[in-house]
């Protein structure tokens, strides 16, 4: 027994060690809006064209063209409310409106949500001044033709 474990204790220490796979972005973001259902479909095209739009772009103006007046958000930096979203949002510099979501990797929708999955690239704590890959998730919500809530990953940031 004692020879079996020395084995398989010796095997795991010459086992080649494979790394994460790196989380890449969609090729085609249009196809993930496509769905067979006409009402998910409207619901991802909505968000993504929120997203590309308001979020990313930074246009406030367009604002309330997608998202309810009483948006409820579960980031604990950013407070419920359109408003609220504007006001937050407002403070940086306008962008030019792209065709695709920066690092989109895929679109879900089920029911009245719609989930976004994003490739993230951060520091490596182990590796002084390498990278790695992971991935981040927003939910929203659609009532009425309208972003109505989100959820995300967001954590408390500094002052």
């Amino acid at each position: 027994m004692n020879k079996v474990i020395f084995l398989l204790a010796m095997a795991s220490l010459v086992m080649p060690v494979f790394a994460q796979e790196p989380v890449t972005a969609a090729v085609d973001q249009q196809a993930l809006i496509r769905s067979d259902n006409p009402q998910l479909e409207a619901n991802k095209k909505l968000v993504f064209d929120f997203w590309r739009e308001v979020f990313q772009a930074r246009n406030m103006a367009l604002a309330p063209r997608y998202m309810a007046e009483d948006y409820i958000q579960h980031n604990p930096n950013v407070a419920t409310g359109r408003q609220p979203f504007m006001d937050f949002f407002g403070r940086f510099e306008t962008q030019p409106v792209r065709p695709e979501i920066d690092n989109l990797v895929s679109m879900i929708a089920e029911g009245d949500l719609v989930v976004l999955a994003f490739r993230r690239e951060l520091p490596d704590p182990d590796h002084q001044g390498k990278t790695y890959t992971t991935t981040w998730f927003d939910m929203l919500r659609i009532e009425d033709g309208k972003i109505a809530e989100h959820w995300d990953y967001g954590t408390r940031s500094t002052k």
